[in-house]
């Protein structure tokens, strides 16, 4: 069948959808936070068995031996573990095209109740993955179930990854990129209120590790307190944070954005006892960075500022260390996955207007290690992702699995 009128797909994805958001909150139901999405894999390789052909890719704990490997969660282990790679052969002569999405979800929110008991309530699934990603796997399935029962042949192939890990990093991502897949073009599907975002900020995740004199408070000149270390530092950073920001302006679709790779200050932890200087602090955060900058200059950078904006006891006594470092990827606005998918949504009613992203996620993995021309999209809002109102409305899954039918359709052939 060719020539599907926007009609035709509509209802063939609104027939598909009542398997699919039942799988979603089949998934939802799995705690598949980093570490144990195993059960959640085995929910989608079933489903999944239905409409492509499915394989696990096998983790190894070797993948800890990658100098892209992200580590804020010490001690993961991979054996027994896997990815899922899933491919619907095309007919031959067309281009291929690629989607990527995770399994894995962040924990509860504080003040989260029931947060993997999922409910469907005024035309939303509610719970924890429900958009950031669970709703993105359920958007695939509901695009492939769809093209199957239509009798869709393509000429090229569709696959996908469905991963572990995205949120701490991107270890799953990693892994199959480290297996050399190849493709004409990558989708990696996160909640984007179908907005196509085809440059996307890196970041650089760190651990700052300082070094006191601990001391009774009754000895002050006598001590050197490690807290008060960290708050310099802070300083120092934000500091730097400020030039790099100004020297990052000029670069198209992140200019909107007052603040598109900001610092943030997460975690510290300091001290035992209210009138002692602690001997040791340790403060962890995030800073973004554009595609003017590699991750590696912004972590050296971020060193030199410590050492030249320290005083001479932090120049001896910090430890910066970096848990996830990923650089900024960057596809022409003009590029024809990013103008078809454009042209996609248009025809499907949705803006699809093109954007920058100003988190991070996987997509940097194909754009700029595996050269797979990669946009980032999908239905649903990052103002839902990681909260404790986590959801994705039943209209945004078919809304988006119109728009890949359709695509799919004018990209593959």
């Amino acid at each position: 069948m060719t020539n599907l009128s926007p009609a035709d797909i509509r209802a063939a994805v609104e027939a598909a959808s009542a398997d699919a958001i039942p799988f979603l909150c089949d998934l939802i139901r799995f705690p598949s936070v980093s570490g144990k999405e195993q059960a959640a894999a085995d929910c989608a390789a079933a489903a999944f068995a239905r409409v492509a052909e499915v394989e696990r890719v096998p983790l190894s704990n070797a993948l800890r031996d990658d100098e892209d490997y992200s580590d804020p969660l010490p001690g993961l282990e991979y054996e027994g573990r896997s990815n899922l790679r899933l491919r619907v052969p095309g007919t031959g002569g067309g281009k291929s095209l690629l989607f990527n999405t995770h399994l894995d979800v962040v924990p509860a929110s504080q003040g989260q109740v029931d947060a993997f008991a999922p409910r469907v309530e005024g035309g939303n699934v509610y719970g924890r993955g429900a958009c950031d990603a669970k709703g993105q796997v359920a958007t695939i399935y509901c695009a492939l179930l769809a093209a199957q029962r239509l009798g869709l042949r393509l000429r090229g192939d569709v696959r996908a990854h469905l991963v572990v890990e995205e949120e701490v990093g991107g270890n799953g991502t990693l892994a199959m990129v480290r297996a050399s897949e190849h493709a004409d073009g990558c989708v990696v599907m996160e909640p984007t209120e179908f907005r196509i975002l085809s440059s996307v900020r890196g970041a650089v995740w760190f651990r700052l590790i300082c070094t006191g004199r601990p001391g009774h408070s009754g000895r002050a000149g006598d001590t050197v307190s490690a807290l008060k270390m960290v708050v310099r530092a802070m300083e120092i950073l934000e500091q730097y944070h400020a030039r790099l920001l100004a020297g990052s302006r000029g670069i198209p679709l992140f200019d909107a954005f007052p603040n598109p790779m900001p610092i943030t200050f997460g975690r510290v932890a300091a001290g035992d006892w209210p009138s002692t200087a602690p001997a040791r602090a340790v403060l962890e955060g995030v800073l973004g960075l554009l595609p003017n900058k590699t991750r590696y200059q912004v972590m050296e950078e971020m060193r030199q500022a410590l050492i030249e904006g320290g005083d001479n006891w932090m120049r001896e006594h910090f430890q910066l260390e970096f848990m996830y470092r990923h650089d900024a990827h960057v596809l022409d606005p003009c590029h024809p996955l990013v103008t078809g998918l454009e042209a996609a949504c248009r025809e499907l009613g949705a803006a699809g207007e093109v954007n920058a992203m100003t988190a991070s996620c996987d997509s940097w993995f194909y754009n700029n290690q595996l050269h797979i021309p990669t946009v980032v999209f999908g239905p649903g809002t990052l103002r839902y992702a990681h909260s404790n109102e986590e959801q994705i409305g039943c209209d945004e899954i078919r809304e988006g699995a119109a728009i890949l039918l359709k695509f799919l359709q004018a990209w593959c052939g």
